[in-house]
């Protein structure tokens, strides 16, 4: 019997000890902080030895295989010492990759790949098409093999999960735009996180679609140093004289491909903003070649709810509109929200930053922000920035922050949280933070 060994017990660590035990795999969890309860639970139930707190390592080197959660570096002792041993290490996402033989949508990206996922499968799901959701959202792909097994998957797919695909292929690819993220994981060379994102190239054939951010100058220059590339593909873009296959063209989103065109009014599209018509043309293109109809895609992008902590309208109160964009967790997402606010902004930004370049961002600021209010540990970078700019607040928590909002804003004012950087200093992890936010909004109602 094989020894299947997984690092990591997440969702998708606990996925892939699913399909492990139903491949037959004599299989062993390890993770070094605190398993969660409901994953022991789930662990304990399927019969598999796990620690916790730990990676012991004769336990762990005498595996066939090694799957590896995308969180774990490569730099990391017990990655390194396997790599020493030659033992195979992949992720997840491969390991049920090499176990399905069901169509993959795949999305990354920077920016927009959470949206434009979620609104992929909603087209699919609301139109009667049997389709999973799985990766950075929805559920464990390799335990919907194991256990719910769809005849379609849209998985969403972080730079950290490409890294450990080889023999994967997607039959639809979508790559949102590129910009500066993760620099630490890749030596803080530009041109290493690009490569790791258009590993989602590989494996594809000329059967196979390929669908991509024209705007996005990472994006675009890749692909001109490219002699070919194996699939069909097709780009989308804002500018509506170019000759890529999705653009806006003046207040309608128009696709064409296959021989089929398609065309939709800005405002029958549920989720607004500049950055969302990028998501709503690629996830158009991608349910086009699966075969929806105009009449379903057209009614799914109208029902389409809006995704948590990505621009979601909290209230309204006293003329004033509250905006979660917690997930904002870089410049070119908040470039994105400041770029659809149409009303006067009380910006709320700050956390952990990540060698962040804010200039990208004055003339936004400066056309639609009427104050900063800093919240973090260490706001010196930003308050340095934007001090001489705009009017500023600095503030070390939500609740000193969440004063300041109110302090200053006036009916007709919009409060945006689009903090620009990782939530680690004061929060778990994004959600956290728009969670939090969400909560004292509503409860100082």
């Amino acid at each position: 019997m094989s020894r299947l060994v997984i690092l990591g017990g997440g969702e998708s660590g606990v996925g892939a000890a699913k399909l492990g035990v139903k491949l037959g795999y004599d299989v062993f969890l390890s993770d070094k902080g605190k398993l969660a309860e409901k994953y022991a639970n789930q662990l304990n139930e399927m019969g598999v030895e796990y620690e916790s707190g730990v990676h012991t390592e004769e336990k762990i080197l005498n595996a066939d295989l090694v799957i590896k959660s995308p969180g774990i570096p490569e730099t990391a002792p017990m990655i390194v010492a396997l790599r020493s041993a030659g033992v195979e290490i992949i992720s997840e996402i491969e390991f049920a990759g090499r176990n399905s033989n069901a169509r993959m949508i795949c999305i990354t990206g920077s920016n927009g790949k959470t949206t434009t996922t979620l609104l992929t499968h909603h087209l699919l799901t609301s139109s009667g098409v049997d389709a999973g959701l799985a990766g950075n959202v929805g559920h464990s792909l390799a335990a919907q093999v194991a256990d719910n097994a769809h005849e379609l998957y849209v998985v969403e797919l972080s730079s950290f999960q490409l890294d450990g695909m080889y023999q994967f292929k997607a039959d639809i690819a979508i790559l949102t735009n590129i910009t500066p993220d993760h620099l630490d994981r890749y030596e803080y060379k530009f041109e290493n996180y690009v490569d790791s994102k258009f590993r989602i190239l590989q494996n594809m054939g000329e059967g196979d679609l390929f669908i991509y951010g024209q705007d996005s100058p990472a994006v675009s220059e890749k692909l001109a140093s490219f002699a070919s590339i194996a699939p069909q593909s097709i780009g989308f873009t804002y500018c509506e004289e170019s000759c890529c296959g999705a653009k806006v063209v003046g207040d309608s989103v128009q696709v064409e491909l296959d021989g089929r065109k398609f065309a939709v009014d800005k405002s029958g599209i549920s989720i607004k903003g500049r950055h969302n018509l990028y998501n709503a043309m690629a996830a158009i293109c991608a349910v086009m070649r699966v075969g929806l109809t105009d009449e379903q895609i057209v009614n799914g992008l109208q029902s389409f709810p809006q995704v948590e902590h990505r621009l979601e309208t909290v209230c309204v109160r006293d003329g004033v509109t509250f905006i979660n964009d917690s997930k904002a967790t870089n410049v070119d997402s908040s470039w994105y929200a400041l770029d659809s606010m149409t009303q006067p902004v009380i910006w709320i930004a700050g956390g952990t930053d990540k060698g962040n370049d804010y200039s990208v961002l004055d003339d936004l600021v400066k056309a639609k922000v009427k104050r900063l209010v800093c919240m973090g540990l260490d706001n010196k970078k930003l308050i340095d920035h934007f001090g001489g700019m705009i009017p500023l607040s600095d503030t070390n928590s939500l609740e000193e922050c969440y004063a300041e909002c109110v302090k200053y804003a006036e009916s007709g004012d919009v409060v945006l949280l689009s903090p620009c950087c990782a939530s680690f200093d004061l929060f778990k992890n994004y959600e956290n933070r728009g969670e939090l936010f969400k909560e004292i909004v509503k409860n100082h109602g």
